[in-house]
């Protein structure tokens, strides 16, 4: 079993952009699912709206972090998982690997997308950070928008999990196979 003793070669790590990529994503998609759990309870009041604004502000923003991640992927090679770890795990672990990430990046679109969609028909236009306006991303339909907004909270709930599932699968790597596979996304120290 490998141990996390042994340093990982620059060549093994993410980059310096792509590992901030991530991390500005995962605080970004956190926090925009613990606001829209908070505010979705809430009874109509100033409050409540703006933490609506907030929310959406944090899915524009989760998209054009994802359109910049996937761009840096796409003209980024990843890292290689370095031989002694991927030798280490069965194969259902690596297809695991690489089926979450696709799905991930995935909802990383369709959650803000679906969300904005909802908003559109809904006939509540988007002003990000109340600067700059967005066009409807469809048009005003009450109809459209009370079928658009179950599929973006199923989909929320979808990317919840599959994070969190990508975190657990970090953290049995880091604490129970204590490979340093966690080490390839860390800041570097």
């Amino acid at each position: 079993m490998p141990h996390a003793t042994t340093p990982l070669a620059p060549h093994e790590r993410y980059g310096r952009v792509a590992i901030w990529l991530h991390w500005l994503l995962a605080l970004a998609i956190v926090g925009a699912f613990c606001v829209g759990l908070y505010m979705a309870d809430l009874p109509i009041s100033p409050t409540r709206l703006k933490l609506y604004n907030w929310h959406k502000w944090a899915g524009v923003t989760i998209l054009a972090l994802s359109a910049l991640r996937l761009l840096w992927r796409l003209t980024h090679r990843p890292p290689a998982l370095p031989s002694r770890l991927a030798d280490a795990m069965p194969a259902w672990q690596r297809t695991a690997y690489h089926g979450t990430h696709h799905l991930m990046y995935l909802f990383f679109f369709l959650v803000p997308l679906t969300g904005w969609a909802y908003s559109s028909a809904a006939g509540f236009p988007i002003v990000w950070f109340g600067v700059l306006p967005l066009p409807d991303f469809v048009s005003p339909d009450k109809a459209l928008a009370k079928l658009i907004k179950p599929w973006h909270e199923i989909a929320a709930f979808g990317l919840a999990a599959l994070v969190a599932l990508h975190v657990a699968a970090a953290l049995k790597h880091q604490l129970i196979d204590r490979d340093g596979l966690l080490d390839r996304m860390r800041p570097a120290r």
